[in-house]
């Protein structure tokens, strides 16, 4: 993990790395049996190094605090690319057909039973799906190479569209029945006790 590590934020394998202050490995438990992917930094990220600490990382924060998850115990936070797009563009083909392997290494080395994915870009990419719509794709588990998936909202569209939220709460009691059966049957969440 360390080398995969100074790999990618040593990375110039894409125009993308020209611009940035940091690339952004990832963070959380790096034998987490959730894996969050997210579609790219942004500009906090980019100036911090950290991922997910804007205001959608805020949220995504409660959202996982409500099902009684953290970053350091039960998640590991990653991206489909390590480099902000200029103005928080949705990423170039090329950009994440480079920095996708990345993604795909580092799965493999934390080794999740579950994997998230944050948005349309996250999802569409990871399933090198382009048809694949979130309004359809959310809420449903899906399989892939030989992990569970579940598409969810990503926390920007909820500071968007708040009606979102029930959605996207009924997603991760999906989730929080899926760790309590194949992780931990004791999980607790105070919000979700079913």
């Amino acid at each position: 993990m360390e080398r995969l590590k100074q790999r990618i934020l040593t990375c110039t394998a894409c125009p993308l790395h020209s611009d940035r202050n940091h690339a952004i490995f990832g963070e959380g438990n790096t034998n987490a049996e959730i894996f969050l992917v997210g579609e790219a930094p942004g500009a906090d990220e980019d100036r911090v190094g950290r991922p997910f600490i804007g205001k959608s990382g805020q949220l995504l924060d409660k959202i996982l605090g409500a099902c009684g998850f953290t970053r350091q115990q039960h998640v590991f936070i990653s991206n489909i690319v390590r480099c902000r797009p200029p103005n928080n563009r949705v990423p170039t083909n090329r950009e994440v057909e480079t920095c996708i392997p990345y993604l795909h290494e580092q799965i493999d080395l934390v080794n999740p039973r579950i994997i998230i994915t944050l948005g349309s870009t996250a999802t569409r990419k990871l399933l090198n799906d382009e048809s694949c719509k979130i309004t359809a794709a959310r809420g449903h588990w899906l399989q892939w190479n030989n992990r569970l998936l579940m598409p969810v909202y990503h926390p920007a569209a909820l500071l968007r569209n708040p009606r979102l939220k029930k959605d996207t709460w009924e997603d991760f009691k999906k989730v929080i029945r899926t760790y309590r059966k194949l992780v931990d049957p004791s999980h607790c969440s105070e919000h979700f006790r079913e």
